[in-house]
């Protein structure tokens, strides 16, 4: 994937105010911890993650969505009359229909003529929003496009703890498998683009490439179920076994990607990749040949964010100044399935 005519003129954020330790977590996980005679402490250890956030409960994704792309029009500077496609990526959303793209547009007011569509892709949904709008904007079928999401990791986490404490048929093993759940935290993100020649910031999206390993797809899988009297997520992941085949397959996918950009390792000046914990970035790094000291985190104080954790990411590392002019950054996602998207831009 090739463009000559996409910018990247803004990404914003929102965090929600609520801040959960992985301490709090482990006290609430009391009878698993007396029950196994786990150490404490552990969730932190193994993977770095001191904190997370969490939006009120019940609060409806597509609230906060509306709340960040508005954020991101106003940074952006582009009529929003010029908005030619809205996409919402997150794995959160209100209804399984009518699209949550749906309450975000009118949120937002924006034009008739405006495609309103969701995507769904895990932890890579909006990073593959931006894909479809800026091939839309390369072929010059809209001038801007907006790309959406919120995620909310409270039912989760709720539903996680209920099944840990009260199935006390769970072994060790089977606890490990539930361990990414309890990384998981809120956020959203917004990600404008446009039309260069609307541009003001000249921040080009010059391309990227896809991969994808689908046989290994049954490493991580989410769904709705009952626990007791509770209705909500559980979530089931291989972690070792998803870490070291993600970063296998990202590994292969980094070479395609720099051979497509025609940079080398160290003409990359900057990067952001999807947050999943300390242990992830260490081997991610030492595969893929990089310096760990040009990637910006925020997994140690958000978690994993999912299909946020990536533009989130960005716009702090953006606002705290990271990047300069002329910068070349690389956008490194990586998604359950396994799904690998990697992005390269020119600031």
């Amino acid at each position: 994937m090739r463009y000559e005519n996409v910018c990247i003129e803004a990404f914003a954020y929102s965090l929600p105010e609520e801040i959960v330790t992985s301490e709090q977590l482990e006290t609430r996980l009391a009878p698993l911890y007396e029950r196994l005679r786990l150490p404490e402490g552990r969730l932190e250890l193994m993977t770095g993650i001191r904190q997370r956030r969490l939006w009120p409960a019940g609060i409806a994704p597509s609230l906060k969505s509306t709340e960040t792309a508005e954020k991101a029009i106003r940074d952006s500077g582009v009529d929003r009359g010029q908005i030619g496609a809205l996409v919402h990526g997150s794995v959160s959303r209100d209804y399984l229909e009518p699209a949550t793209a749906c309450a975000v547009h009118r949120g937002l007011a924006l034009s008739r003529e405006c495609m309103v569509y969701d995507v769904s892709n895990a932890c890579l949904g909006l990073l593959n929003g931006v894909v479809q709008v800026a091939g839309m904007i390369e072929l010059g079928q809209i001038r801007a496009g907006l790309v959406v999401g919120t995620e909310s990791a409270r039912g989760l986490i709720e539903t996680t703890i209920e099944r840990l404490n009260t199935d006390t048929s769970l072994s060790r093993r089977d606890v490990k498998l539930a361990v990414a759940s309890l990384t998981i935290g809120s956020a959203s993100a917004a990600i404008l683009l446009c039309d260069r020649r609307l541009s003001r910031t000249g921040s080009r999206l010059l391309g990227g490439i896809a991969r994808a390993n689908t046989a290994q797809s049954h490493l991580c899988q989410g769904r709705d179920e009952t626990v007791g009297e509770l209705i909500g997520p559980l979530m089931w992941t291989d972690s070792e076994t998803l870490l070291h085949e993600g970063v296998a397959t990202a590994k292969a996918a980094f070479a395609e990607f720099l051979d497509e950009m025609g940079w080398t390792a160290d003409d990359i000046h900057r990067t952001f990749c999807h947050q999943v914990g300390r242990a992830h970035q260490k081997l991610l790094f030492e595969a893929l040949g990089l310096n760990p000291a040009i990637d910006f985190t925020t997994v140690d104080f958000l978690g994993n964010t999912g299909s946020v954790a990536l533009p989130v990411t960005t716009a702090i590392g953006i606002e705290r100044g990271c990047l300069d002019k002329g910068d070349r950054v690389a956008l490194l996602g990586i998604g359950s399935g396994i799904n690998v998207l990697m992005l390269g831009v020119q600031r």
